[in-house]
């Protein structure tokens, strides 16, 4: 009987520590705890899953629905071909579909940022919060409110919940984001998205990524402009990122 208790003890352990080694895998839905809930959206189709090269994951405990806004029409149909492609001007970058209270999208955000500086390429990156996340849906739309003050400043938002992400919860989140206002002179309204504007960013964000089939955070792609044949490739593995940029670059 003790080593039946021990044993199951055990397991339980086990299944606890899975998470924060593989990181977030996705349920194609985002939770209720956005700043500014509106109805929901329409469902966005489905496309093929891309060449693979591999970045960690988790398994999510809950489903929720999405909020989105009302003043948001259905978004077009995409496809991995369409969504993932350098910016205007780039013939190479980072895609990034991250989640800002994933462990492992924070140990990943520097090694991206090094690579981007490294190789003078450019970031794009995606909100993909997930359900078994509390606060990641709502620190995404700070995020968009920042961006409507310059996309440097919402990435420097982005990175410092990183840096901070073992000390946030729901009820710190919004001084977490005070501070980080305070600091760049920025004032901060007390309703961040009293429209639902910056709801259905972060939600569409999320459309793009059940588009293309995403399953976990952070999923990172190298995309290319100079091989219509293979325009991207997803990196399974950060230790791989450097080698897959020269790969991809090399074609």
């Amino acid at each position: 009987m003790k080593t039946s208790f021990r044993n199951s003890l055990a397991f339980l352990c086990a299944l606890c520590f899975v998470p924060a080694v593989i990181g977030c895998r996705d349920t194609h839905s985002v939770p209720t705890s956005a700043v500014s809930p509106p109805p929901q959206s329409a469902q966005v189709a489905s496309a093929p899953q891309p060449d693979q090269v591999q970045v960690a994951t988790s398994s999510p405990r809950q489903q929720q629905a999405a909020p989105v806004a009302a003043s948001v029409p259905p978004q077009q149909t995409q496809d991995a071909a369409s969504v993932l492609r350098p910016p205007k001007g780039a013939q190479v970058a980072i895609v990034v579909f991250e989640d800002l209270q994933c462990p492992m999208c924070r140990r990943t955000a520097p090694l991206v940022e090094r690579a981007s500086k490294d190789y003078k390429i450019p970031v794009v990156r995606h909100d993909f919060p997930l359900p078994m996340h509390n606060w990641s849906f709502q620190a995404a739309v700070m995020a968009r409110y920042f961006d409507t003050r310059s996309k440097t400043l919402g990435n420097e938002f982005r990175d410092y919940i990183f840096e901070n992400q073992l000390e946030i919860n729901p009820q710190n989140l919004r001084s977490y984001a005070e501070k980080f206002a305070a600091a760049h002179k920025v004032d901060l309204p007390f309703m961040i998205d009293p429209s639902g504007k910056l709801t259905a960013e972060v939600n569409a964000d999320r459309d793009l990524g059940k588009a293309i089939k995403l399953e976990h955070t952070p999923t990172v792609y190298i995309v290319s402009s100079r091989n219509p044949a293979k325009p991207y490739v997803e990196v399974k593995d950060s230790n791989q990122l450097y080698a897959t940029i020269d790969a991809v670059m090399k074609e």
